[in-house]
């Protein structure tokens, strides 16, 4: 499904005065803005298993394609405070072990320190606030270990706010306000990905900081609860923010993980709100067998046949969406924003 008719916004990336150019060829013009670009892939899904590093070396797919900071789930719905803390003690450990290959992520200069010294940065992120419960103080924690980001609820209504798969979102709590100053107090980015569309406006209002939609698709192109209306899309740029297509195919089409209809799905965004809030978040899931597990034990937090099948984007298949981007009409510097810059300029003015 190709986004309808339009004249793209003033300041658009989109030219839509120029024809589609020939993709091998745009793929080979994007090479050089990939090597030269910060590149930012905001979410990728390692295994939770805390004892197991059967998948880590799977982390230079991510270097080989050409990512120069990745941000790696910690934690997501119902999982414990635990469960959290252990897999950022497993990933940290990891990282440290091998320090000619990754640099673990804390300020926006350690992205720019990963990209002149060749190395895979990587941050982590939470994927809903049960992850702290009811206790403020954890997000600090989680901070200081790494985490940059973290969304209010995973699908599923939470003490912060609802999810998008609840049929009646209340909206923002009292508990959610105090969450999201607790969090810009320690510089941690909000997200609002998986996250109600009364919640995710309430939280996008309230903050003082940009908000991100760390791994969403525009729901206008595909409908599926887990996609965001224009409406929403507007408020987040409104407010500063980025929203990070991701790769995951149910969210794009009939389990569609073309390069070709990711790419569309980040020009509807760039045509709609304009090329300085839209990014990447593949969403990759390293390990499909742990996901179908998933799907079976928590079946209140995947609602059935949700996003069964599912393939997912593989990251490398990142040169040839930018190429489909250069074949769409963006120049250099609009490319370069959407690989890394736009979220590198949040991380500059929310992390501390």
């Amino acid at each position: 499904m190709l986004p309808p008719p339009f004249l793209p916004l003033e300041g658009s990336a989109y030219r839509s005065d120029k024809t589609r150019h020939d993709v091998p060829a745009a793929t080979a013009t994007a090479a050089t803005v990939l090597a030269q670009s910060i590149v930012w892939d905001n979410h990728t899904c390692m295994p939770l298993r805390p004892h197991d590093e059967t998948f880590l070396p799977q982390f230079d797919r991510l270097f080989r394609s050409g990512v120069t900071v990745v941000g790696v789930n910690v934690g997501f719905g119902e999982q414990s405070i635990e469960d959290h803390v252990r897999m950022l003690g497993h990933f940290r450990r990891w990282i440290r072990r091998h320090p000619e290959r990754y640099v673990l992520v804390e300020t926006a200069d350690d992205v720019l320190l990963a990209k002149t010294t060749a190395r895979l940065g990587v941050f982590f992120d939470i994927e809903g606030a049960r992850a702290i419960d009811d206790q403020l103080s954890l997000i600090g924690l989680y901070y200081d270990l790494g985490v940059r980001w973290m969304l209010i609820a995973y699908n599923r209504t939470n003490r912060v706010g609802g999810g998008c798969l609840d049929e009646d979102d209340g909206g923002l709590t009292p508990f959610g306000r105090d969450v999201i100053d607790e969090m810009e107090r320690v510089g941690m980015v909000l997200c609002c990905s998986h996250t109600g569309e009364r919640t995710a406006l309430e939280a996008i209002a309230h903050s003082r900081n940009p908000v991100i939609f760390s791994h969403s698709n525009p729901r206008a192109l595909w409908e599926h609860p887990r996609n965001v209306r224009d409406h929403v899309i507007e408020a987040c740029a409104a407010k500063g923010g980025v929203v990070g297509i991701n790769g995951v195919g149910q969210f794009l089409g009939k389990n569609d993980t073309s390069s070709r209809t990711l790419a569309r799905n980040v020009d509807y965004v760039a045509r709609l709100v304009g090329s300085d809030h839209v990014a990447l978040g593949f969403d990759y899931v390293f390990d499909e067998g742990e996901l179908a597990d998933y799907l079976k034990t928590m079946p209140d937090t995947f609602p059935a046949g949700a996003i069964e099948p599912c393939d997912f984007v593989k990251p490398e298949q990142l040169p040839e969406i930018a190429g489909e981007l250069v074949a769409l009409g963006y120049r250099d510097d609009d490319l370069a924003k959407i690989l890394g810059g736009n979220l590198l300029r949040v991380a500059r003015s929310v992390w501390k």
